[in-house]
């Protein structure tokens, strides 16, 4: 009866659609050049078949979750089984990392629209599913599965805070927060913040602390639906009641990194790392928020003080997994192999789990070799280097080939000379495009690195 249980879905989303509609465009660019050929009938059993076969892929790709496996499943999945010996299908014990990163689809006012994708890593494997339809479901059934130290902070937003848009305004309106329209005059909501925390008394009382909670997590809610400054309002009226609450100054930081990131404001960037001293500051014992303080730091830039807080972090719980990773990380960023071996040899000593002691080691195991063997460490920068140029010739050709071609429409009806340069330029870019794309995706895995027991 568990198992059968244990093999209900609980959530499903559709996998991203990006690799269907380049294999579409490209196909489509060639039932053009076989119209432009006279090839009428080729022409159209090409765009017949592709976009028939595109859109049911797309349809069945899909990322299920039954709550102990996460499993990919439609004909892709069998194509990659037989050709690759990868279903994309592991267990959620295996998994090492979630990583989510947001993208700013359009902005209006005080508020953004974000568009999320979250990346799962489990070894060799790696699964991407991003915001569309029963994204937020999958969310809700998935990441609260996953410990927590295997979450990275946006991660940790989403499980948490990512709300239907309809209840979080509901929510805000309750607690009298204006739309972002009217919350216009933010200096003189800043002075009032310093004028109450000079003059704040010792503790909120009861019923103060309930309202700081409910403001508080109605600010990280608005955050995520991209309701900047209506949260930035929930976190000043909060922040009035309880200016000593050094979680609540972080996630703030967090917001005013949002409004930096949405607005182009540098100084509101600066705000933001001065928030965060202010939050390691006011929580000097609590080593969970410490190491997420060190993450922000260095999400922002700032290394050298990202590793005093980490080391901070680890002197409160010396068992501190993600204090160590970042230190490697801040290590990584000053060019110091060394150090990076160390922390992740550390961070394999005191791992919480098999998939996490599995990362650590296999870090630690490929930057040992790096920093041992020269010609391995020649051929990882070879392969970074060709990467990176991949990268750009993959934009440039992007760019050309959507040029070439809406000159080559546009001058098939003007000059004939002009039309087949445009055409002959497009497909040029069309085949360079093709080639780094394939390049690309051939260079982003690393050199093999032999396992250690160690």
């Amino acid at each position: 009866m568990d198992k059968l249980l244990g093999a209900k879905r609980l959530a499903s989303v559709r996998m991203s659609s990006g690799g269907y509609l380049a294999i579409g465009a490209v196909m489509t660019f060639a039932a053009l050049i076989c119209l432009r050929t006279h090839r009428d009938l080729p022409a159209l059993i090409i765009v017949f078949t592709t976009w028939i076969t595109i859109p049911a892929l797309m349809l069945t790709d899909r990322l299920t979750f039954d709550g102990l496996r996460l499993r990919r499943t439609g004909p892709s999945r069998f194509v990659r089984r037989v050709l690759f010996h990868n279903g994309f299908d592991f267990a959620l014990a295996d998994i090492e990392s979630v990583e989510v990163t947001s993208l700013r689809t359009l902005r209006r006012g005080g508020n953004v629209r974000y568009r999320y994708r979250v990346d799962l890593a489990a070894g060799e494997s790696s699964l991407t599913f991003s915001s569309g339809r029963r994204f937020r479901r999958m969310v809700h059934e998935l990441l609260p599965r996953i410990a927590e130290h295997k979450l990275d902070a946006r991660a940790c937003e989403l499980r948490d805070h990512l709300i239907d848009l309809k209840v979080v305004r509901a929510e805000a309106a309750r607690l009298g927060i204006a739309s972002a329209s009217v919350l216009e005059n933010m200096k003189e909501a800043e002075r009032r913040i310093e004028k109450h925390r000079r003059e704040a008394p010792a503790g909120p009382s009861e019923q103060d602390s309930d309202r700081v909670a409910l403001l508080r997590r109605c600010a990280n809610d608005l955050r995520m639906a991209g309701c900047l400054k209506q949260s930035a309002e929930a976190f000043r009226r909060a922040l009035l009641i309880a200016p000593q609450n050094g979680r609540m100054i972080y996630e703030y930081a967090r917001l005013l990194k949002s409004q930096a990131s949405a607005f182009g404001n540098a100084r509101l960037l600066g705000r933001a790392c001065a928030a965060l001293k202010l939050a390691s500051m006011r929580a000097p014992n609590e080593a969970r928020l410490l190491e997420r303080i060190g993450e922000s730091f260095l999400e922002y830039c700032d290394p050298a003080r990202a590793a005093k807080i980490f080391r901070r972090a680890l002197e409160v719980d010396e068992n501190s997994y993600r204090a160590q990773v970042g230190l490697a990380e801040v290590a990584l960023s000053e060019g110091k192999l060394a150090h990076v071996i160390h922390h992740y040899n550390d961070a394999v000593r005191i791992a919480p789990d098999k998939a996490a002691a599995r990362l650590a080691r296999r870090e630690a195991g490929y930057y040992s070799r790096l920093n041992n063997d020269e010609d391995y460490l020649a051929a990882e920068l070879r392969r970074m280097n060709w990467l990176e140029g991949a990268g750009r010739v993959q934009r440039l050709t992007a760019r050309l080939s959507f040029a070439a071609l809406l000159i080559a429409l546009v001058g098939s009806s003007i000059d004939q000379v002009v039309a087949g340069l445009a055409w002959a330029l497009a497909s040029s870019s069309i085949i360079a495009w093709s080639g780094a794309l394939i390049t690309r995706r051939l260079l982003t895995t690393r050199g093999r690195v032999e396992p250690s027991d160690a």
